[in-house]
This record gives C-alpha cells, sequence and structure tokens, in this order.
C-alpha cells in the first residue's frame, strides 16, 4: 500500500484541476503574472509528479503586458476528450475596483508537451471556466459570471452555455444554473456525469482561510442542483490546527483501477510561536499548494475519506509506484539552449535580445530593463520558493558604470514587495554590494552608507540566500569559498499573500537572477548558474 504525503505539488501551485488520459494523470495550475502560462504535471501514480509542460508560451496565445499583479492566468481547466487535450484559461486584465476583465479561451493539443494551438475567444462574461464533455458527443462551458453593479453580490453565478467545435465558438444562450450556497463567492466551476447525475463541483468562501469546496447534482443538466446533504465537500476553515489550510478549489478523478480522488488548493502557514491561532491566522510564503485527497461513495454522493477536512497523509491508489527522475538540476550550469521549465518570467516571454543562453556559452545573459516595480518588462528570471527552509545561490559578472544599473539576487512576491542583494555602482566607492527592500511599496537600502565594496580584480561575484522558515538572510564571496553572512534578517512572512496589500494576493515566492538598467543602456550581466537546494 502506498501512502501519499500532502502536498504532492509544493509551492505556489494553486487551483488544480485534473485529468486522465487512459493510465496517465495530469494537474494544470494557475501561473497568473507569470510567463509561460499555466503548468501541467505529469504522474502514473498520483504520488509521484514532474513538470511537463508549460503550454501558453507565445505571445499570441498570451500577452500579459502591463498585467497587475496576481492578473494573468486564473483557474485554467484541463481534459482530455475525442483523442486530444482540451485546456481552458483566463486572462485576467484587472483585478482592483467594482471589475474583473476577465477573458477566457480555449487551447488544445494531441499530445500534453506538444505546440498547443492559437486561443479561441469563448467569453468575458467571468472566470474560472471549464470545458464539459457530455456523453453524447456535445461540449458545455461553465463559468462563473462578474456581477459590476453597486449594491449587488460580485458573484452572480454559475453559467452554462453550448460551445461548437465546428464553429469555434459558444452557440445558444448562456443559463445560469447555480446560484451558490449562503457561504457565497461561488466560483470554480467543474462539470462532472456520474451515476445518472450531473455534478457540479464549486469552490465557495473565497481563497483564503474561510475556502471550501461546495457540490451539488441534478438529473438534469440545467439544474435544478441539489446541494450535497453534508456540505462542503472539503474545507479547513472548522479546523485551525489542520497543517493544510485554505483548502478548496477543487477536481475529481476516477482512477483506471477504480477509484476516486480529488485534489484541491491548499496553503501551509508558517509555524507563529506565542500567536494567537485565529486571527490573523497566518502567513503562507509558499503560496497556495495543491493537495489530494481519496473520496468514498454513499448514495450516489462523494465524500472525502476520513471526513471534509484535508489529511496530511492518505492512502494511494492500487497502482505501482512510478518515479520520475528530478525534473530540474539543483544547480543549473546554463549549458543548455533552452531554460528549464521551473524558470518564468513576468508577464510576457523575453526575447533572446533580453535573454540569451547563447550570448556568452554556459552563462545566462539578462541585458538591463525596467525595475522590479515595473509591469512592463522586466529583466528577471525566477522560480518558485517550494520548501520552507532552502538555499538559492548563482554567481554573476556585471560592470555598472552608474547607479542606474545593478544586477544580482532577489526575493519577489510582486511589484509592491521584494528584497534584493544586487551588484551596482558608487560615485566614490566604485562597484559596490548593496541590498534593497520594498515592503508594501515602502522602499528602502539597509547597507546605505555600509555598501560592501568589490575589489577591482573580483570578475564574479557569488550571491546566496538562505531561507530559515520564517526567516531569510543573504550571503556574498568573492571567491566561492569564503562567504560572509550579511547581518541583516528579513521576514518571510513579508513575501505572502496573506501579507500584502490590495486585492490581488494569489501567487507566491519567488527567487532568481534580475538586472536592471534605467539608464537605458542595456547594460547585461552574466550568471554562470544558479542553485535551488532544499535544506532540511
Amino acid at each position: 500500500m502506498t501512502m501519499i504525503q500532502n502536498p504532492i505539488l509544493t509551492g505556489f501551485h494553486p487551483d488544480p484541476s485534473i485529468c486522465r488520459a487512459g493510465e496517465d494523470y495530469y494537474i494544470a495550475v494557475s501561473t497568473f503574472e507569470w510567463f509561460p502560462g499555466v503548468g501541467i504535471y505529469h504522474s502514473k501514480d498520483l504520488k509521484n509528479w514532474r513538470l511537463i509542460s508549460r503550454p501558453l508560451n507565445r505571445l499570441s496565445q498570451l500577452n500579459m503586458l502591463g498585467n497587475p499583479d496576481s492578473g494573468g492566468v486564473w483557474a485554467p481547466a484541463l481534459s482530455y476528450s475525442d483523442g486530444k487535450f482540451w485546456l481552458i484559461y483566463t486572462d485576467v486584465k484587472v483585478t482592483e475596483g467594482q471589475w474583473k476583465d476577465s477573458h477566457n479561451y480555449l487551447v488544445t493539443c494531441d499530445t500534453i508537451d506538444g505546440e498547443w494551438s492559437e486561443p479561441v475567444h469563448l467569453n468575458s462574461s467571468g472566470f474560472d471556466p471549464s470545458l464539459f464533455h457530455d456523453d453524447d458527443g456535445k461540449k458545455y462551458l461553465v463559468n462563473m459570471l462578474w456581477d459590476h453593479r453597486v449594491g449587488h453580490h460580485n458573484f452572480y453565478g454559475i453559467v452554462l452555455q453550448e460551445y461548437s467545435v465546428g464553429e469555434e465558438k459558444l452557440v445558444g444562450k448562456p443559463e445560469a444554473i447555480f446560484k451558490g450556497t449562503d457561504i457565497k463567492l461561488t466560483e470554480a466551476p467543474h462539470l462532472y456525469k456520474m451515476n445518472g447525475y450531473y455534478y457540479l463541483l464549486t469552490a465557495e468562501g473565497g481563497t483564503k482561510y474561510d475556502h471550501q469546496a461546495t457540490i451539488a447534482r441534478s438529473r438534469d443538466l440545467r439544474g435544478p442542483y441539489e446541494v450535497h446533504p453534508e456540505n462542503p465537500l472539503i474545507t479547513s476553515f472548522p479546523y485551525p490546527r489542520n497543517p493544510l489550510q485554505k483548502a478548496g478549489h477543487a477536481s475529481i478523478v476516477q482512477t483506471h483501477t477504480d477509484e476516486w480522488f480529488l485534489v484541491h488548493l491548499t496553503g501551509r502557514p508558517l509555524p507563529r510561536e506565542g500567536q494567537p491561532l485565529l486571527d490573523p491566522r497566518g502567513y503562507c510564503p509558499l503560496g497556495r499548494e495543491t493537495a489530494i485527497q481519496r473520496l468514498e461513495w454513499k448514495n450516489d454522493w462523494p465524500y472525502v475519506v476520513g471526513g471534509n477536512q484535508p489529511a496530511f497523509e492518505i492512502e494511494g491508489p492500487a497502482i505501482e509506484a512510478v518515479k520520475w527522475e528530478r525534473d530540474y538540476d539543483e544547480k543549473d550550469d546554463f549549458n543548455t539552449e533552452t531554460l528549464n521549465l521551473h524558470f518564468q518570467t513576468l508577464r510576457i516571454p523575453l526575447g533572446e535580445d533580453i535573454v540569451s543562453l547563447k550570448d556568452n556559452s554556459g552563462h545566462l545573459r539578462l541585458y538591463g530593463k525596467e525595475s522590479l516595480t515595473s509591469k512592463f518588462t522586466q529583466s528577471f528570471v525566477a522560480r518558485r520558493w517550494q520548501h520552507f527552509n532552502f538555499t538559492a545561490e548563482t554567481k554573476v559578472a556585471f560592470r555598472p558604470d552608474t547607479f542606474q544599473q545593478s544586477a544580482g539576487l532577489v526575493n519577489y512576491y510582486n511589484t509592491q514587495n521584494w528584497t534584493s542583494l544586487q551588484i551596482s555602482w558608487h560615485e566614490e566607492k566604485g562597484r559596490i554590494l548593496e541590498l534593497m527592500t520594498c515592503d508594501n511599496f515602502t522602499f528602502d537600502q539597509p547597507l546605505k552608507g555600509k555598501e560592501i565594496v568589490i575589489p577591482n580584480d573580483v570578475e564574479y561575484v557569488y550571491l546566496r540566500v538562505d531561507v530559515r522558515t520564517n526567516t531569510y538572510e543573504y550571503a556574498y564571496s568573492f571567491n566561492g569559498e569564503n562567504w560572509t553572512a550579511i547581518p541583516v534578517q528579513f521576514q518571510s512572512y513579508k513575501l505572502s499573500d496573506d501579507y500584502i496589500q490590495g486585492g490581488g494576493f494569489f501567487t507566491g515566492a519567488f527567487v532568481g537572477m534580475q538586472c536592471q538598467d534605467t539608464s537605458g543602456q542595456r547594460k547585461y550581466a552574466d550568471f554562470d548558474y544558479f542553485l535551488y537546494k532544499e535544506n532540511s
């Protein structure tokens, strides 16, 4: 018997949509403003997963230039039907205020890791779209409908509309099929047909600590839908001591061994000694992650085995384990012609005139662009924090000639929350190492007046960050052996959904390499390697 430990996808992997093709299992997760869009993971046994595809990798499929923080790709829905994969996704352009401007698209591909099609625009009426393939061959789109009217609840309900494959568009009239329960904020619809019923799985309560998944059923596709007698299907809200919080936004899969599982969003708060349990409930710098639970059926209703709260460990399916090679190198020497799929950029693909693996062989060359506060073109390549304790390290050659040029190691949540250890230039000191911080759009330079002077004969500077659960610190070396810790302690919780200001709080902490040149001269930095290593 295989036991599976949660979460199965650690670090920022929210809104999981699971599908099966034969004996292969795939989960698609949201990527928000990070490019390429959507991450698809592959498993044979529901326990061991590997990143296999980032399907939205062209500007013609996804152009997020200028998108707000936590805009972009919300809640992709992956399905397999008619011998191919179907991926529905949203590009959210406005998150603040009375509107959510969101455009919903469909792309398809015969293979999960192939070149996905050009997008078909479906509608823009609300987010979390999902495609349902009925057994009579018809296809339907469901999404939540956004109501911007003053005095109305924004979440109007779930609407259904038929999709014509031949015409590549929605046909007929959209119909509201489910208004949700009194928990409200009804979103994330997924339709399933089983046991002669249509089942509508939704998320309710918002995506914070009061999140839940609600399920309802009907004999008729268009309703009315009756809600599960012991709703919600899963939640962490009544269970503040459960290490897996925020449980909700789920999807269901039936295995080829005829077992049933639910994948769902979850978050793991940092430990908080001596702090109140409930308010606030905590901070999750790893973002919203993906967990899995076993389902059982009673009276044609699904139930989470062991009760409606997430279990940290579950019994896996009766499938032989298939372990993959690690899908990233702990130390990436940049000796390939393409970046590892774990690396992403913000909002748009960066061409070889900004990010190059060829201009200096064995290096990642970044040409300086805009600041870390820009929502347009940042020369920044990063990957998720996936562990509470890890070391990230890089080796960089950079010769700035103005204080407007800097390059180095960045820990980042969004344009308003980040810290960096950068090589820059000072009129009196020459090349220096400095810290720059942005805390809810308040800026500081903790080493001001005590910047570290880089000796002239030093070509490469080694930069490192050590993340130790609640705190992290930077260090540097001029030879790769003798490291000097910088005695400034940063708080991990400030890079979490739960800390930042405003209405968009959906991603997680990233660490990566950045080069900026606000003089516009495109001064470049050469990064010789990037290391990401989990520490126990």
